[in-house]
């Protein structure tokens, strides 16, 4: 039996969608390299300078350290509250109001600053915490419909039973969670991290309204730069945070991965 073939019209649209998508990254890197004092492309020339430009700066390397603190702080805070939220919502739907789990969803319809200006003034304002904490948190709370959403989806098809059965037998509810519920859901797990670190990583709006004096994000340091340049550096710095992106994805797979098997 032969394979369909596919409509020339179909492959033109797959390209299409393909170029849309990459195209934006061709841009970036290509004016990343480009030999010239502006943004240019098709890049003019080729050079690394903008590239050793990005670690000369002392503000790209003290802020990048900052984000990926705020990043992972923020991205474990919410997979520990989220997925204990969406295994809450999925094993006792039938007695949790349906409208409790919207409650999570609320970070996604509020306007990023409003967010933003709501949490400088619960956060800091009133509760008087420290900068870095508040941006940890304001973080969490900013990632944490990604977990509930994306652990949710992976609880909604799990059979509850087998965790019930396993504990009917002696295990203990805590070990059979981790060894029956959590491997069964990771694939869950590892998206709703993934998504968590990446929004927190390129989060500006919300950064914007809780950092202070001495203590500042990428993305805030990466938009003041370009206010007063206008070189191939915040390509340059684009081009690595996509980089670093990558291989937190690629750790995140190593360790908790889609191909790891159970021991």
């Amino acid at each position: 039996m032969t394979g369909r073939r596919i409509h020339p019209l179909s492959k033109a649209f797959g390209w299409l969608v393909i170029l849309f998508l990459a195209g934006p990254i061709v841009i970036v890197i290509g004016t990343s390299v480009s030999d010239t004092r502006y943004l240019a492309f098709p890049p003019q020339g080729f050079t690394l300078k903008w590239y050793a430009n990005v670690f000369n700066h002392s503000g790209f390397l003290d802020t990048f350290i900052i984000s990926m603190q705020v990043a992972v702080g923020g991205t474990l805070i919410a997979l520990v509250t989220g997925l204990a939220a969406a295994y809450a919502l999925n094993r006792y739907r039938m007695k949790i109001p349906g409208w409790y789990g919207s409650v999570f969803f609320l970070p996604f319809f509020i306007p990023e600053i409003v967010f933003g200006f709501s949490l400088l003034k619960t956060l800091i304002v009133q509760f008087e915490l420290p900068i870095l904490p508040s941006l940890i948190l304001g973080h969490a709370i900013l990632c944490l419909p990604y977990m509930v959403r994306v652990i949710g989806a992976s609880l909604a098809g799990f059979d509850f039973s087998i965790q019930e059965a396993a504990v009917s037998l002696g295990m203990h509810p805590a070990k059979a969670f981790w060894t029956i519920v959590l491997p069964n859901i990771r694939s869950g797990v590892i998206a709703g991290m993934v998504l968590a670190f990446i929004t927190s990583l390129n989060d500006m709006a919300v950064a914007l309204f809780l950092t202070g004096p001495g203590i500042s994000t990428l993305p805030i340091e990466v938009f003041t730069y370009v206010q007063q340049f206008f070189d191939p550096t915040v390509s340059a710095v684009s081009v690595l945070l996509m980089g670093v992106t990558i291989l937190v994805m690629v750790l995140i797979e190593r360790s908790l991965g889609l191909s790891k098997t159970v021991q």
